[in-house]
């Protein structure tokens, strides 16, 4: 799934679903974040760098977040995140549950690349990525690029939710 990243051609979206994601290298980013001391995020570094070297290629990542109300603390993070990797050059956007139900959205994450290749995510009980699954049925990929479209349609800027929830700007990580 890794090289998807890097070959597709002109656009790269993620639906995300979950108000958690059990990701280790993330635990002391989020530490510092609830805690509210400074933090460089080393951990992401490489996708930003990645998301930035798309950019000038004219390669576009984008996503929506599917969040709950209020948002769990795990979720503020990444809003604030998500300031981050906007400014590289990734469109992240939100959309609260509720609507998301009422829209029919699916209740699992994916990324859609150009497209045309669909991948599942595939997470255990407890919020642990397990893989990613290629789905090559054109009828399951079409369905997908519904849902895509019906999420943006409803989803709020980034900038625009965190005003709305509150949250504090982003500031810049410190470089190492």
């Amino acid at each position: 799934m890794r090289q998807l990243f890097h070959s597709f051609e002109h656009s790269a979206f993620r639906l995300e679903v979950r108000d958690r994601y059990d990701a280790p290298y993330e635990n002391e980013s989020l530490r510092r974040f609830l805690a509210d001391e400074p933090d460089d995020l080393p951990w992401m570094r490489s996708w930003l760098d990645m998301l930035h070297e798309a950019g000038v290629k004219g390669r576009r990542f984008a996503r929506v977040r599917v969040v709950t109300l209020p948002l769990t603390d795990y979720s503020r993070f990444g809003v604030w995140c998500a300031g981050f990797t906007n400014g590289a050059g990734e469109d992240i956007r939100y959309l609260d549950r509720d609507t998301a139900e009422v829209t029919g959205l699916p209740n699992h994450d994916f990324w859609l690349f150009d497209s045309r290749t669909l991948v599942l995510m595939h997470f255990d009980a407890s919020d642990v990525f397990l893989g990613g699954e290629v789905i090559e049925d054109p009828s399951v990929i079409v369905q997908h690029n519904y849902w895509r479209d019906a999420a943006w349609h409803h989803a709020v800027r980034r900038d625009d939710f965190a005003d709305e929830q509150g949250l504090r700007r982003v500031e810049r990580p410190r470089s190492t």
